[in-house]
């Protein structure tokens, strides 16, 4: 059985690729600017996405500092192993693998429903469909993920681009206006909402972390995920504003609660007619892109904690004895789980949108959310084996300390809106049901490393220490010797 992922496969670009592949600009574009402006009715969410992707990014400089010195695959369980304790590391393990599955889950429910809008039939086939995909390119190698990823990628870019230059080029009052990141603007009721959808965007960018051991420069992670967090929300922040101007800044949030005005593609149209149909592709290829994102970081996660023992070893499985090998047991187990999931929507009749897609993606975001906290305490407080001989203040002391002040704001915002965001009716405990969710889950790993350690203290003393010899698997270069 190999016990590392190929070595050297994925450059700095690819490492940025797959954070803002994660995220899918498009998707946001289509789908949460839209409905943020619908629901909250906020004027300043360009704003917001400034103020949420800055606290973002400083809760990120922590966690790639510890996963570039720990080059651990399932990067939170082993960076909370590394600092706080084995019993932190293997509860984070298991939230990280709720979160990142209830995220690409969700998708499905979004994909599907879209589609059968476009083109009829059920939802459930077309998730199904897509989940074929999916789990054909989670067993290849990461290359052949990496090059969709890109052109998806880049012309999903262009479109928000083209967004962008239409919407300031034909401002419905006149002329530009730059009310959306007045700051006087929040101090409405609903910044809570537009916080919590603006969290939910930018999650998926701590994709990077997970590819460390494939990385030709570990460095080159914190560039990554860091980067996509700064171009991310710069992109996000112009593009709810050139809606904002394209519509009017006082009258956006009630065009894009109106389904007959067409947001976005009302604007796009306005560059030509077949810009509409070649954006509702790209959107469909989006969403499939951001699936094989977060697939190929769960089957990372289970990959990496099944090699150390703590999930069944089987699982740790890969498709070859090459370099080019995947992690093809937790891609499996990636798949099965998702299979599942879905099913068990299709056959409760649960709305796509509403429900699977609206819980699932708010579970996960709030748990990534977490995780990104605890990485930053535990960066914090990392020993001085793993933080190496010259730390540097800003990256293992106050960007992280600045970041988790600012990110439990966030996390406050999130649960409180909580409610709105589900659309649960006034006093429905149902929106408490997902921070329960995520704590009992922390607990049940929690108690699983303890058992780990009366049972199988060889397991235990190995958790988050099992990343292999950096010649356990040849260099690409290599490979044609």
């Amino acid at each position: 059985m190999q016990v590392a992922l190929a070595r050297r496969t994925l450059t700095p670009t690819g490492l940025w690729v797959f954070g803002a592949a994660a995220s899918a600009p498009m998707v946001v574009l289509a789908g949460g600017i839209v409905a943020t402006y619908a629901t909250t009715q906020l004027t300043t969410l360009p704003l917001v996405f400034v103020l949420v992707a800055a606290i973002v990014a400083l809760l990120t400089v922590g966690y790639t500092a510890m996963a570039r010195q720990l080059g651990h695959p399932a990067a939170y369980y082993g960076i909370l192993a590394n600092s706080l304790g084995r019993g932190w590391g293997v509860a984070a393990g298991l939230v990280a693998l709720v979160a990142y599955n209830s995220i690409q889950i969700s998708l499905y429910g979004l994909l599907g429903a879209t589609l059968a809008g476009q083109l009829g039939g059920a939802w459930w086939v077309w998730a199904g469909i897509a989940l074929a995909v999916v789990a054909t390119f989670g067993i290849r190698a990461i290359a052949l993920s990496t090059r969709l990823l890109v052109a998806v990628l880049v012309v999903s870019l262009l479109i928000v681009a083209a967004f962008v230059l239409t919407g300031a080029a034909e401002p419905a009052d006149g002329g530009l206006s730059w009310s959306g990141f007045d700051a006087s603007g929040l101090a409405v009721g609903g910044v809570g909402g537009a916080v919590a959808f603006c969290v939910a965007a930018l999650m998926g960018v701590d994709a990077p972390g997970s590819m460390v051991e494939e990385a030709v420069d570990r460095r080159s992670v914190g560039r990554a995920t860091i980067g996509a967090v700064v171009v991310l929300g710069g992109v996000y922040a112009l593009a709810a504003w050139a809606m904002g101007v394209a519509v009017g800044p006082a009258a956006v949030g009630e065009v894009a609660a109106d389904p007959a005005a067409g947001l976005p593609y009302a604007v796009l149209e306005r560059l030509g007619g077949g810009w509409v149909p070649f954006a509702e592709l790209v959107l469909v290829l989006a969403v499939v892109t951001s699936m094989l994102a977060f697939h190929s970081v769960v089957a990372r996660y289970v990959f990496a904690m099944a090699r150390e023992g703590v999930l069944p070893a089987g699982l740790a499985r890969t498709g070859s004895a090459t370099r080019v090998s995947a992690p093809r047991g937790g891609s499996l187990t990636q798949t099965a789980i998702a299979s599942v999931v879905v099913g068990a929507f299709a056959l409760t009749g649960a709305d796509p949108i509403a429900v699977m897609f609206t819980w699932l993606s708010t579970l996960g975001a709030m748990g990534l959310l977490c995780l990104l906290l605890a990485a930053s305490v535990a960066a914090m407080m990392a020993p001085s084996s793993v933080r190496g001989p010259r730390p540097g203040v800003w990256e293992w002391r106050l960007a992280p300390a600045l970041g988790v002040l600012g990110g439990l704001v966030l996390l406050g915002l999130m649960i409180g809106n909580a409610r709105s965001l589900l659309g649960a009716a006034p006093g429905s405990l149902y929106p408490f049901l997902l921070p329960a969710i995520l704590a009992a889950f922390a607990v049940l790993g929690g108690m699983w490393a303890g058992h780990l350690r009366q049972s199988r203290p060889d397991v235990h003393a190995g958790i988050g220490r099992g990343t292999p010899s950096t010649h356990a698997v040849p260099d690409a270069i290599n490979v044609s010797i």
